[in-house]
């Protein structure tokens, strides 16, 4: 830059450039009125955001809630069903229980009270089978580990290899579950 007539161009220009600062200023003031408008719609969009998170917060603790409510819910009705089960089950031993008492209380003979106590025998075994309890067949059965656990192998030519020779304790089961295996002895045949 020179110097014309003593002044600089930038002196010269200064009225000039004076004059367009406050353009420049306009410019500034309308950069930070985007500025402003973009933080403005911003603010608004992170308010947005947090009441719809603040929203399904809520809702998942109402979820959370309310799935804990179920699984308590569920819970003691399973516990309730079971009490009711075993309550039912009682109910049909009750009779046996009173037959036995009234067993116990007689004033009889050896033999009339056998005959008593087979009877009780006989509405014990009713009372298990309207529950389902089944006794498991063994003597002269072939082995079943499912079903027998052998406590003694008999060697022995009568009966075949792996027939259950004698039973020493019966086995149940309700439906199709194993509640107890028979103890048995098995034959052991060397043939």
């Amino acid at each position: 830059m020179g110097k014309v007539n003593g002044k600089s161009e930038v002196q010269k220009a200064g009225p000039d450039l004076q004059h367009e600062l406050p353009a420049a200023d306009d410019g500034d003031e309308s950069a930070t009125r985007a500025v402003s408008g973009e933080s403005s719609t911003r603010d608004a969009e992170l308010q947005k955001v947090k009441a719809e998170r603040d929203s399904l917060l809520d809702r998942l603790a109402r979820a959370q809630a309310e799935f804990e409510n179920v699984r308590r819910r569920a819970g003691k009705e399973r516990q309730e069903f079971r009490d009711y089960a075993v309550a039912d089950a009682i109910k049909s031993l009750l009779p046996v229980v009173d037959s036995l008492e009234r067993a116990l209380q007689a004033k009889s003979d050896a033999v009339e009270f056998r005959s008593g106590v087979e009877l009780i025998y006989k509405q014990l075994q009713a009372a298990l089978a309207k529950l389902s309890v089944q006794a498991i067949a063994s003597e002269g059965e072939a082995f079943d580990p499912h079903y027998h656990e052998a406590i003694e192998m008999v060697e022995t030519t009568e009966a075949p290899d792996h027939q259950v020779i004698e039973e020493l304790q019966r086995g149940y089961k309700f439906k199709d579950r194993l509640l107890r295996p028979a103890m048995v002895k098995v034959a052991k045949n060397p043939k």
